[in-house]
């Protein structure tokens, strides 16, 4: 099996300077959606590996059953049964470190609700955007990933489905009726390695995040801010930043986002439809397929098996990919970078860490964050911190030359947003005549309104010469 059988990689990586920089993603990198098994537990180097755990022959009887059950999988193009599964497994085991996931207690609960509070209280001062946290929760690892997983669903599914299509689709027909039953056993096979791959990472990013909008989409149901208090205790270990003031920054940053997404009503679905837009443009690469068939030998399914899991099915890296995936990535951008503006505009005055705490954050983006590696596995894309230490001051900008309400007006409609390229000429933007979106809409009804006037004079005229 190749190690990449979807062929489903990284997109190349942008330069940090703009001019220079290297491909990532061939090599060294995640893998995903294949067999490649570096971060799977007990070190195991296949998918069943991560279900099976380390089986001795006394589990062997059950170990195959599952295997039957999985190969028996007719639902949609990832088995969510075993991603839950494995999440919930992977959460089980602990982090690195050897933190074990354990139980909310009252106290941690009564901290972050009153965090979160105070958090909003802070924020009114600093943006136009009411509060859009109607309650505040503190969850454990385990009950992250049962409230995350549906959105998971949303976002990975789209590409799952893609991919699963363009294998079943560029076969010719008659390969096809050949290789029928091969095909419907590897769709169920794509859809555990899909599950097995999304439940480990689901799992290892629960051990990680201290939100539920650490990747500046919104993972957790509407208008419910939470925090992991686990994970919080865990980030602020060595900062030498008492634990009160590190809870109450992040949940700065939590009730920002939730303020964002509550009261920008097309955010989440321009998010979403940009990856739904990727997914789209995922194409395989005929030529290659075209070359592997004409070597094939009818009479022998052995070798039509063996190209299958080759690798004969690669998707191009297309137009339409490339251009959602750049949609996204400013929009996450625009999303983080205002975040990032406002919090530190609450924080500065009223936290001695706050600088502090947002180099944190902000190396911790550098880096490659657990988050920006998980989201690059499941759906290709990362979020590069060049774009958001850029976004962040253009919003900085924008709150000195308009005022909040001028700076937070740009959510009312996403074409008046910064593109990609604004955020390379911040200046250039910030000073640009300002689009008016409510006047357009007032001299497009005038029109209207004019149209419907010289239409019933028309009819009027009509029945005077009748």
């Amino acid at each position: 099996m190749s190690d990449t059988p979807f062929g489903f990689g990284l997109p190349p990586e942008e330069p940090e300077n703009g001019d220079e920089g290297k491909k990532k993603g061939g090599q060294g990198g995640p893998n995903p959606f294949g067999f490649g098994g570096a971060g799977l537990p007990g070190g195991a180097d296949n998918p069943f590996a991560a279900m099976f755990g380390s089986v001795n022959p006394a589990d062997l009887g059950a170990a195959f059953q599952q295997l039957g059950q999985m190969l028996s999988y007719e639902g949609g193009p990832v088995n969510w049964d075993m991603a839950k599964d494995i999440a919930r497994q992977t959460v089980a085991q602990g982090t690195s470190d050897g933190v074990k996931d354990s139980s909310v207690g009252p106290a941690e609960r009564a901290a972050v609700e009153e965090a979160v509070r105070l958090a909003d209280l802070w924020l009114d001062g600093v943006t136009s955007l009411p509060s859009g946290a109607g309650t505040a929760v503190a969850w454990s690892r385990a009950e992250w990933v049962e409230a995350t997983l549906p959105v998971w669903k949303e976002l990975v599914d789209p590409v799952a489905e893609r991919v699963g299509a363009a294998m079943g689709s560029v076969l010719p027909e008659e390969m096809q009726a050949m290789a029928g039953p091969l095909l419907g056993m590897m769709r169920s096979m794509g859809g555990a390695m899909f599950g097995q791959q999304i439940g480990q990472a689901v799992g290892t990013l629960a051990g990680e995040v201290v939100g539920s909008t650490d990747i500046g989409l919104p993972l957790g149901p509407a208008g419910r801010a939470a925090l992991l208090p686990l994970n919080i205790g865990t980030f602020g270990k060595d900062l030498g930043v008492p634990s009160d003031e590190v809870r109450l920054y992040l949940a700065l940053r939590e009730a920002a986002h939730q303020r964002l997404f509550a009261h920008v009503p097309w955010l989440r679905s321009h998010l979403f439809g940009a990856v739904e837009g990727y997914a789209r443009g995922i194409k395989v690469d005929t030529s290659k397929l075209e070359d592997v068939v004409g070597q094939l030998d009818p009479g022998n399914p052995e070798q039509l098996q063996e190209a299958l899991q080759g690798g004969m099915f690669q998707p191009q890296d297309t137009p339409e990919q490339k251009a959602a995936l750049a949609r996204l990535e400013t929009a996450l951008a625009l999303v983080e970078g205002w975040v990032d503006a406002v919090v530190h505009e609450a924080a500065k005055p009223r936290l001695t860490s706050a600088d502090a705490l947002r180099e944190t954050l902000r190396r911790r983006r550098a880096s490659g964050g657990p988050a920006e590696q998980t989201f690059a596995t499941l759906i290709g894309l990362e979020l590069r911190p060049r774009r958001l230490r850029d976004a962040s001051r253009l919003w900085a900008s924008l709150t000195d030359a308009r005022g909040v309400d001028g700076r937070d007006g740009l959510w009312e409609h996403p074409d008046m947003l910064p593109t990609a390229t604004d955020l390379d000429d911040p200046d250039g933007f910030v000073h640009r005549e300002q689009l008016d979106f409510s006047e357009i809409d007032k001299m497009l009804g005038e029109a209207a309104e004019r149209r419907g006037e010289q239409d019933g004079k028309g009819e009027d005229e009509g029945d005077d010469e009748k």
